[in-house]
């Protein structure tokens, strides 16, 4: 077998494509990664480097071009390392992501599940409500190039919002003009080291800077430049990180002008963010996300829901509506402070939030007997920790809903769940960062769900008739019911409580407060008349 060698022109087609975007082509039988290049096309490839298992490329020459190719709508594309899929349709971008998912969930997790669909966002440019722009030594502002820390400068790049670019412009104006010391990595020498810029639906921004001090030079005229490049901030603060390396967040952080929160609205529920709370980059496709979520969870209204990783609270309140109690937990004190301040301003009751490690929460609720019906995760990119995995399974839920922005972390993760009996019985993904090839995945993992001698039967009681067999109202009717007559809103949990106050059967899940000093927030009394004015309404009383 001929070896590849660098600089070396070879001819092969295009089978698929790797995690990262890339061509896949077999030359000689070994593997080659290929830059730009698109399934199905017969092509020219010069080798660029060798390595002992596979090599890289880049395409010379298409003798059969694909159907999906298109010519890059960027400046930037191939130097920076933000996009990788504007050489080809959105079409073949969503099939590539829909197979990376299969091939993740079938060779790392070992499931013969199917990916049922990928659902593509309305659109593709200007989507991200979070920017991140790293600064270099030299003041340049923009975004790093592919697999280096090098930073490209870039005047405008189509996935942010024209806030953050602005911003941006604003910063490299103010490095300039006062001579602002920028950070270095490689020394930890320098000031300057990221932009950071949040933007909501209605165009507001909160602006951070990241620095390695506690002040900025000059911070009335960084302020005033800022402000006037974006005229829709709501607040700019100072970050400050002295870590080592291009780590992004600080550990401290200082308002500088205006507010050091940003509202943002999903699901018709209000969310405050904090410059650390984690909040889905693409708000509209955040929405699909949480309702395929919530339709693998199932709830009835009768569950406890625990959240593993719940950042701002974003999915535990959006699964608070439709369960009887949601817990959330997350290591981020400021994400727990801004997720406790959206429940409140939501006016959602139902819910508790413990701020810690993922994996010692989950045990702590496990050693205090907590047995949540349903488990959600959605973890960073580096997925579940294997003890976070074990004291989830050890909870038994009957469903864990796994949300996952990584495949390969995801079916690492899959297949140590089957481990404790969890099959993974739904999959589905859905496209958060069009244009890239990163791709959110929803997975629905049960236990004991079928063998292979069994055929699993799903049915929903709300589908059937059953007044003949039941003696009251269901929670979503007492809750429309008091909404009506009263104008006030009642969570599962208070209409729960009521019903033990009245010797009425709550359901096999109720889990009784362990002590009456207990967190778990009791019904108002205003709200207790009127619930039991609907109990009487419905007979059931």
């Amino acid at each position: 077998m001929e070896t590849l060698q660098k600089n070396q022109t070879v001819r092969a087609v295009i089978e698929g494509y790797s995690s990262e975007g890339l061509g896949i082509a077999r030359v000689n039988g070994q593997v080659v990664f290929v830059h730009r290049a698109i399934r199905g096309e017969d092509c020219d490839i010069l080798i660029m480097k060798v390595l002992k298992h596979a090599a890289f490329g880049k395409v010379t020459a298409i003798h059969t071009p694909s159907e999906h190719r298109q010519e890059p709508d960027c400046p930037y594309y191939g130097r920076c390392g933000g996009c990788d899929f504007r050489h080809m349709d959105y079409a073949e971008e969503l099939a590539a992501k829909r197979q990376r998912v299969q091939d993740a969930l079938t060779r790392l997790g070992g499931s013969d599940v199917q990916v049922e669909e990928i659902l593509g966002a309305p659109d593709t440019d200007c989507y991200r409500n979070k920017s991140q722009y790293p600064i270099a030594p030299n003041g340049t502002v923009g975004f790093y190039r592919a697999r280096s820390h090098e930073v490209i400068g870039v005047e405008r790049c189509r996935l942010q919002m024209p806030q953050a670019d602005a911003a941006a412009q604003a910063v490299r104006q103010y490095i300039r003009q006062f001579r602002v010391p920028c950070y270095d990595e490689k020394t930890g020498r320098g000031l300057l080291r990221h932009l950071y810029v949040r933007t909501n639906g209605a165009g507001e921004s909160l602006i951070c800077l990241l620095g390695n001090g506690e002040r900025a030079p000059r911070e009335p005229e960084l302020v005033e430049l800022l402000r006037q490049a974006v005229p829709s901030a709501v607040g700019i603060v100072w970050g400050v990180n002295r870590k080592k390396g291009n780590v992004i967040l600080g550990d401290s952080y200082r308002t500088l002008w205006g507010e050091n929160t940003l509202r943002d609205t999903l699901w018709g529920l209000t969310f405050r963010l904090s410059v650390p709370s984690f909040y889905q980059v693409n708000r509209a496709q955040a929405e699909v996300l949480y309702r395929k979520a919530v339709e693998f969870a199932a709830l009835t209204g009768e569950e406890t829901m625990l959240d593993l990783y719940c950042g701002a609270g974003t999915i535990t309140l959006c699964m608070a509506q439709h369960c009887k109690q949601a817990i959330g937990a997350e290591i981020v004190p400021e994400a727990i402070d801004d997720a406790w301040q959206n429940a409140k301003s939501n006016g959602v009751e139902n819910v508790e939030f413990f701020c810690g490690d993922a994996k010692e929460t989950a045990a702590e609720l496990a050693h205090r007997g907590l047995r949540p019906d349903v488990i959600c995760v959605d973890p960073p990119r580096k997925g579940l920790a294997p003890e976070v995995v074990e004291a989830a399974a050890a909870m038994s839920p009957r469903r864990i809903v796994y949300v996952s922005c990584d495949p390969a972390t995801l079916g690492r993760d899959v297949k140590r769940f089957a481990e404790h009996g969890y099959t993974t019985v739904r999959a589905a993904a859905v496209d958060l960062f069009p244009k890239t090839a990163h791709v959110e995945t929803v997975v629905l993992l049960s236990k004991g769900e079928i063998d292979s001698k069994k055929v699993r039967v799903e049915f929903s009681l709300e589908d059937m008739d059953m007044s003949e067999f039941q003696d009251g109202a269901t929670y979503p009717q007492i809750k429309e019911y008091v909404l009506e007559h009263t104008g006030l809103k009642v969570s599962n949990l208070y209409i729960s409580q009521i019903k033990r106050k009245c010797g009425l059967e709550v359901g096999k899940n109720y889990n009784l407060p362990k002590s009456e000093d207990s967190r778990q927030p009791q019904c108002p009394p205003e709200k207790e008349k009127a619930i039991r004015e609907a109990f009487k309404y419905f007979g059931m009383i």
